[in-house]
């Protein structure tokens, strides 16, 4: 049986002060409370979280564990659904084989290296374009101005979005990723519900008018007789939308911060471009969005990394913690561009490894390439202690990140 865990230790992985700075209790967590037991201040709902690099690799892949909520007793599901539209709760991250197989296939046929490596030169242009724009402020706040326009951009034109919807997408996502007040839910219903309605209208002009993109793609896609569903299509699309926007934000806010932290790893590749990629690397692992992986569910009773787990009882892994353990990156708090070998977890582990991470480093690289370039002078526009952090546990990143590019 899981021991009692009225007394155990209470970590708040959303208080302000760990939003700043949530390296002391994550070190903490590894050393101490390595399988923690962890209370969803938002949702009420406990769960046991995991943080040493070793126990996420292999609960990742532990098949005793489902990412699948159907799978759970319906009081359960009810209880984990949160109330929210369930025909966007099909796509890869919440399937386990074999229908996550099938589903990945099919997808991978239509997201292809090939249509993402042909985006190189559109996402180069775009970089050099919105940091021209910045550039001529003098001053601008690098999250509204380059980080958040670039990846929706990139992932709008790949899906085939319109322009002039692009604006209403970061509302909805930025609804997702913030913890709802006082556990209230119904505003991410709400956008949810529209998302849906935009999406269900949008793919459905696909099917009456293809075009070039990947939903027209998608749509077309066949193995072996098989296709996706509506409803699997409808959830790969908003996956596609909400992961390939959200986090590469924060990748290229989240790592310019970190480089002018460390103006001699900024000047290494002032001087040497050529480590940019590996720079991408570290950055993913030292300072990369992902924290919290979605929930996973024990099938039976078991042990857990020699914790008792119950049936049913949730289990999720954090990323960037398990990134910051010794035990596999020597001095990880040290931000070293020239790292290596470094098998960070920011893209997930095992079969749920992330399916747009070729789109995410193209993007990042050629970011860094452009920032490092033209921007000689990039520095802080105000003093560090004064930036903000999101509330989310799930997602790291800068509410703002006001940056200064003249001659100082």
């Amino acid at each position: 049986m899981t021991p009692d865990t009225s007394t155990a230790p209470s970590y708040d992985l959303w208080a302000p002060q760990v939003r700043a700075n949530p390296f002391p209790l994550y070190k903490h967590l590894r050393e101490k409370d390595p399988v923690a037991r962890v209370m969803d201040p938002h949702r009420q709902m406990p769960f046991w979280l995991l943080t040493r690099y070793q126990d996420v690799v292999e609960t990742a892949k532990d098949a005793r564990l489902t990412n699948d909520v159907e799978k759970l007793p319906e009081e359960l599901r009810k209880k984990f659904r949160g109330g929210g539209s369930q025909t966007l709760n099909r796509h890869l991250l919440v399937m386990d084989p074999p229908d996550h197989t099938r589903v990945r296939s099919l997808a991978t046929q239509a997201f292809t290296p090939r249509r993402i490596e042909a985006l190189r030169p559109r996402i180069t242009a775009l970089c050099a374009e919105l940091l021209e724009a910045m550039r001529a402020r003098g001053s601008a706040d690098f999250v509204e101005a380059f980080a958040f326009p670039l990846p929706i951009t990139v992932i709008s034109e790949l899906l085939g979005v319109p322009l002039e919807d692009r604006a209403q997408f970061r509302t909805w996502i930025e609804v997702f990723f913030t913890p709802p007040a006082q556990g209230g839910m119904e505003r991410i219903r709400e956008s949810l519900d529209r998302l849906l309605a935009y999406l269900e209208g949008f793919i459905e002009l696909r099917r009456r008018q293809p075009q070039e993109d990947l939903v027209t793609a998608l749509l077309a896609v066949e193995e072996q007789g098989d296709r996706l569903s509506t409803r699997e299509l409808l959830s790969m699309v908003y996956l596609l939308l909400v992961a390939g926007h959200e986090t590469t934000v924060h990748v290229l806010s989240n790592g310019t911060l970190e480089l002018l932290r460390h103006p001699d790893q900024l000047q290494m590749l002032r001087e040497d471009p050529s480590l940019i990629p590996s720079a991408v690397e570290e950055l993913l692992r030292f300072c990369g969005p992902v924290e919290l992986t979605m929930a996973r569910f024990a099938l039976e009773d078991f042990e857990l990394c020699g914790q008792p787990i119950k049936a049913h009882d949730a289990v999720r892994m954090n990323i960037l913690a398990a990134n910051h353990d010794a035990e596999q990156f020597p001095d990880p708090e040290r931000l070293d561009v020239k790292r290596s070998p470094n098998k960070h977890l920011a893209f997930g582990q095992g079969i749920h490894f992330c399916l747009g991470s070729n789109l995410a480093r193209l993007e990042a690289t050629l970011a860094f390439e452009v920032i490092i370039e033209r921007l000689p002078h990039l520095r802080l526009a105000v003093p560090p202690e004064q930036l903000q952090w999101r509330s989310s546990a799930q997602v790291r990143g800068l509410l703002r990140l006001p940056l200064s590019f003249d001659t100082p």
